[in-house]
């Protein structure tokens, strides 16, 4: 007679290669779909964001404007555009991933939620890649970029990540119902970045605005980001534990609008 337990360890095992093999599917769909229809394209990918920065560094350094806050104008923009984007495109190529690929839910193995999580898993290998190779790059040109306090510029980019992973899951399946929310999502984001603070020092606004900003998530990654490089930068704003458990609620409810509206997706597919 079999044993139980190797028999639920048998099918756990089973359903879990399913899964990979279905998310690494989709990933490599992904891949060549993204740019040119083939896996070469996936290098767009990676300097798309890469050149978002570099272009918004250069501008400031050639104008020759005195950074806000520090001594290096590229290092103060670099801080804060890394984390945004970590973040957006996290977010945004989420929902995209699940719109570009919504007919393969006719397939049984497919789910919306895979759809999502590759959509998820290929943004944060791009992420890394677009962070290694600025890195590299800004130590061609001399500038210091390792910051004073590692971990810390990890944990904040790490929340970037899984906020991030909250709203594409949540954006990604509101995409799904209505294919017109990728527009809509897409002029938030970009309020979304005129007050993440990439820019400016929130500390310096007066403290009204400052109160109301302190509840903008991507704000206080960005702040998170720069408390590694700056001492004492953010006192008045940053809250650890606010950003840490908006990101894990984010994806708390996206999993369960998910699971909530996946009938209705299914039925439209």
């Amino acid at each position: 007679m079999m044993d139980l337990s190797s028999t639920e360890a048998y099918d756990f095992s089973s359903a879990f290669g399913r899964q990979r093999r279905v998310l690494y599917a989709l990933m490599l769909r992904n891949i060549r779909t993204r740019f040119f229809g083939n896996g070469l394209g996936y290098l767009v990918a990676i300097a798309w964001p890469l050149s978002h920065i570099l272009v918004l560094v250069v501008l400031y350094s050639v104008l020759g404007r005195a950074p806000p806050y520090g001594d290096s104008t590229a290092l103060f923009i670099a801080t804060g555009i890394v984390p945004f984007l970590t973040f957006s495109y996290s977010a945004r190529f989420m929902m995209l991933s699940a719109i570009k690929n919504r007919q393969l839910l006719s397939f049984p193995e497919v789910k919306v939620i895979d759809l999502l999580f590759a959509g998820a898993l290929l943004e944060i290998l791009t992420a890394a890649c677009v962070t290694i190779t600025l890195i590299i790059l800004a130590w061609f040109v001399g500038i210091d970029v390792i910051p004073r306090d590692i971990a810390q510029a990890s944990y904040a980019l790490g929340t970037a990540i899984l906020l991030g992973l909250g709203f594409g899951l949540f954006n990604g399946v509101i995409a799904l119902a209505i294919p017109g929310w990728f527009t809509g999502y897409t002029l938030i984001n970009i309020v979304l970045w005129v007050t993440a603070g990439i820019l400016f020092v929130p500390d310096a606004l007066p403290e009204t605005l400052r109160q109301i900003l302190a509840y903008h998530p991507v704000l206080q990654v960005v702040e998170w980001m720069r408390s590694a490089y700056y001492e004492g930068y953010g006192d008045l704003v940053l809250n650890r534990p606010y950003a840490i458990s908006y990101a894990c609620v984010t994806i708390f409810l996206g999993l369960l609008f998910e699971r909530a509206t996946r009938g209705y997706i299914l039925a439209w597919r």
